[in-house]
């Protein structure tokens, strides 16, 4: 009787342990578009044998607590796949920004189709025909017009890229503000996965972990280290610790003289020049490398203009017979050009067309004026020719931005398929292993009815019918 109830309760425990398999199985399926589940399997744990007639005899099995099917890995490699992948979109929508500004394409960078390269050519366009009719009063106005629109062109364009560099100061702040808050959050999740590790598998609460770790990886490029007890010590690229056990530590941001400045760690230090990956390091680039060469050159096209045009006129004579004056204001240096260049004067008489020694009617001035559309004034190039390298360069910049961002996508796409094939729920697995854990359940229940037979037998001394 006694080996009888030990194998029935054998078989109540494989029962138990079946129904705990199945019901892992079920908690898959229901979390199968579950962001972020990781599939869970089921364990079983053999009880301890004990010696009976000289052999050893199992006493059956336990469920033992599911587990996560994951690859740390893997993991760590979407992660850093993330903030490359993050890093380049964000590079890629600023230098489409500064394209959209300009008004070209990776395929049309002709400086003669935007607004910047047609006012350019207006205005020397305007100094050719005033050339050609030096006293026509009509030709002298619609050179100070174009000298106007060729001004204001600039300064629009200089404000527009001032306006997206502020845009992407603020879009830095708000990141990590966003970064703090799931810093917090990665700290609260240790602390309570800490509190199970190593005696249980805290799936949920890795998952959600994760979770947390994967967002991160979109706004900012950090490390990962595995610690004792399932804890996690996140730094950023260059060594600011972010989070250590519990403790998280909160980015601080700012933006002093124009410049983004990021500190991290317990003793705040300045991390900025060293911050990479996720759309922070992204935008961060984008502010220190890509956008300020461009307005260094917006800058160097407006001073070369307006400088050697000014420097042109004050040698001719105008219309009242007086010496040429500015046509431009300008600083006395390229930073800030674009930005504060104006047209000096609305008189048209005071355009320079003489040179010393003609009349006012004298056009010899006004042809050298015009033939600075052809000189080599900006960087050692022409105006125009300054403009479309400088636009060239753009394009170049954001083709292979785009590309590159497409080619990073790919390759996130192609980390997170593997790591979904191994963590995901696949309802086929799924269906596979609950019709084995019901064949097992299905067995130990006919396990029972097998040992009820025999204790009827047993009670009724061998007479099967005396007790049904």
């Amino acid at each position: 009787m006694g080996t009888l109830i030990s194998v029935l309760n054998i078989a109540r425990e494989a029962i138990a342990a079946e129904q705990s398999a199945v019901n892992v199985t079920a908690n898959n399926v229901a979390n199968q578009n579950t962001p972020g589940y990781t599939r869970e399997v089921s364990n079983f744990v053999a009880q301890d044998t004990y010696l009976l007639n000289g052999h050893n005899v199992g006493d059956g099995v336990l469920a033992g607590q599911p587990t996560s099917v994951r690859d740390r890995v893997l993991e760590q490699r979407v992660q850093q796949q993330t903030q490359i992948q993050s890093q380049s979109a964000a590079i890629q929508s600023a230098l489409s920004d500064v394209e959209s500004i300009f008004g070209v394409t990776s395929t049309t960078t002709s400086s003669s189709v935007t607004q910047l390269g047609s006012a350019v050519n207006a205005f020397f366009s305007a100094l050719t025909a005033l050339a050609a009719n030096p006293s026509d009063t009509p030709t002298r106005q619609q050179v100070l017009s174009a000298a106007s629109t060729l001004s204001a062109t600039f300064n629009a364009e200089s404000s527009q890229i001032s306006q997206i560099t502020t845009s992407l100061q603020g879009s830095a702040l708000n990141i990590v503000g966003q970064v703090n808050t799931l810093l917090s959050t990665v700290a609260t999740l240790n602390a309570k996965i800490a509190a199970q590790s190593p005696n249980t598998d805290a799936g949920v609460l890795e998952d959600q972990r994760q979770a947390a770790i994967n967002q991160l990886s979109q706004y900012i490029g950090l490390d990962e280290i595995n610690t004792s007890n399932n804890g996690i010590e996140l730094t950023t690229a260059n060594g600011g610790f972010l989070v250590s056990g519990p403790n998280s530590y909160p980015l601080s941001a700012t933006v002093l003289g124009g410049t983004v400045q990021v500190l991290a760690g317990p003793n705040f230090t300045n991390v900025t020049s060293g911050l990479t990956g996720g759309s922070l390091g992204g935008t961060l680039q984008a502010l220190t490398t890509s956008i300020p060469p461009l307005l260094e050159q917006l800058d160097t096209l407006a001073y070369s203009i307006a400088t050697a045009v000014n420097t042109q006129n004050e040698a001719g004579v105008d219309a009242n017979g007086n010496p040429g004056a500015a046509l431009f204001t300008i600083g006395t240096t390229a930073p800030g050009s674009a930005a504060t260049i104006a047209a000096a004067t609305t008189n048209g008489s005071l355009v320079a067309t003489a040179g010393p020694g003609e009349g006012s009617t004298g056009n010899t001035n006004a042809s050298a004026l015009a033939a600075l559309g052809t000189a080599l004034i900006a960087g050692g190039q022409t105006a125009s020719s300054y403009l479309a390298s400088a636009l060239a360069t753009i394009g170049e910049a954001a083709a292979t931005a785009n590309n590159d961002s497409t080619l990073q996508q790919a390759t996130l796409t192609q980390l997170t398929t593997q790591r979904n094939s191994l963590s995901g729920v696949s309802l086929d697995q799924e269906a596979a292993d609950l019709s084995q854990y019901q064949r097992s359940y299905q067995a130990a229940s006919q396990l029972f009815s097998i040992i009820d037979t025999l204790f009827a037998t047993v009670l009724n001394l061998g007479v099967v019918t005396t007790v049904s």
